[in-house]
């Protein structure tokens, strides 16, 4: 097998930076409208915008996301294997970092943060490091198979046993949340909080397993260096198209009608497990699809922005938190569906150029460099160097 070089793969980048908008396309309804995970539905509502959102954003990018975070893994372990450093220490203060990074995040701007779950989840990754690739591919598997089916059975039995949804309760719940994020920055810091448990049941029970999964999935290709030589796996990527994607578009349509027309019941809890189980699928189908994209030019275009994801990641809610609440101008619940699908195309359309402007002169994104430097011990270069001239 060639070894890899010591240079970023365009393709991972690029990637990258695909799976930022469809972040984006999901998060940015969470600080929108108060409506957003609370059990019922939005009066003001845009079933059409929901509908696509749900079905090709939620539960796929976040998905995406978690396989390149295991694939950069095997990256790390490269770094640290040219730099002859010890690989346990720097992964522990590499996660530390970055679960510090989420904590600020999740209590100053966005409770639904993914990163502490990313920080604690690698920790098992480095623990399994140790395994072959085919190991962790059916580990994967195993896990997405266990979660998907019993959430099944989950929505099966409530939809047997159903519980009313106390519409008068969750509408309450609604109406503080808007005050809140339209109060202070005091009261919106003390809604994450208050919200921040309810997430975790959801990051533990729904999120965590299956990025776990796509964690031992990407780590399994970086092993095999799936984008370093792409070609060489046309059957993957043929398979993904062919069968891959259509099932996981039923499954997606399945999810997005389910939690579009009956939230809060038990037939979202249904559509919870098929998406698990079907979910994965159309990741891959998305993978395929766009790496066939990116032998054209378009892996330019999408690469810088990758490249500093997690600054682009937090930049993102900072602001929308600076649209949306007591931060800025507190337009939570204001702004039509439309309007908001639309400012998720101008915040990408800016990022996207932000990131080429600002890697022309450094290195590393903010943050990046400040990782960098906690999982290193050192400090980084921040400047790009000068180019040389003929």
């Amino acid at each position: 097998m060639p070894v890899a070089t010591p240079s970023r793969l365009v393709r991972l980048d690029a990637l990258r930076g695909f799976a930022l908008v469809g972040i984006l396309a999901v998060n940015v309804w969470a600080f929108a409208t108060g409506y957003y995970g609370s059990g019922i539905a939005d009066p003001a509502g845009d079933p059409v915008v929901q509908f696509a959102v749900s079905m090709f954003f939620e539960t796929k990018f976040y998905l995406l996301f978690s396989f390149l975070f295991g694939y950069s893994f095997t990256l790390q372990m490269d770094a640290a294997a040219r730099a002859d450093a010890a690989f346990r220490p720097r992964m522990l203060r590499r996660h530390l970092g970055l679960a510090v990074i989420g904590v600020a995040h999740a209590v100053l701007l966005f409770h639904g943060d993914i990163l502490t779950t990313y920080a604690v989840l690698g920790l098992v990754l480095l623990a399994l490091r140790d395994i072959s690739a085919r190991r962790a591919v059916w580990l994967a598997i195993g896990l997405l198979l266990a979660s998907g089916v019993l959430w099944t059975l989950l929505g099966v039995l409530d939809l047997l046993t159903p519980t009313p949804v106390d519409g008068a309760a969750a509408a309450a719940r609604v109406t503080e949340t808007v005050a809140a994020y339209q109060g202070t920055p005091a009261t919106v810091v003390a809604e994450h909080l208050r919200q921040l448990p309810s997430t975790l049941a959801l990051v533990v029970f729904v999120q965590a397993p299956s990025a776990l999964a796509m964690f031992l999935l990407g780590f399994a290709a970086g092993k095999r260096q799936l984008f370093a030589e792409p070609w060489r796996h046309r059957t993957l990527w043929t398979w993904l198209l062919r069968a891959g994607l259509p099932i996981g578009l039923a499954g997606a349509a399945f999810y997005a009608y389910l939690t579009v027309h009956h939230p809060g019941s038990g037939a979202q809890t249904l559509a919870i497990g098929v998406t698990l189980l079907t979910a994965p699928l159309l990741t891959g189908g998305y993978v395929a699809a766009l790496l066939r994209l990116f032998e054209t030019r378009a892996a330019t275009v999408f690469a810088p922005v990758g490249r500093v994801a997690l600054s682009n990641y937090i930049l993102q809610s900072v602001i929308l938190s600076l649209v949306f609440t007591a931060y800025g101008l507190g337009l939570v619940g204001n702004l039509p569906y439309a309007a908001v699908a639309g400012l998720v195309v101008v915040i990408y359309a800016i990022q996207l150029a932000l990131s080429a402007l600002w890697l022309r002169s450094h290195r590393y994104g903010p943050l990046e460099w400040l990782l960098r430097a906690v999982t290193t011990g050192a400090r980084p270069a921040a400047a790009r160097p000068p180019a040389l001239r003929p």
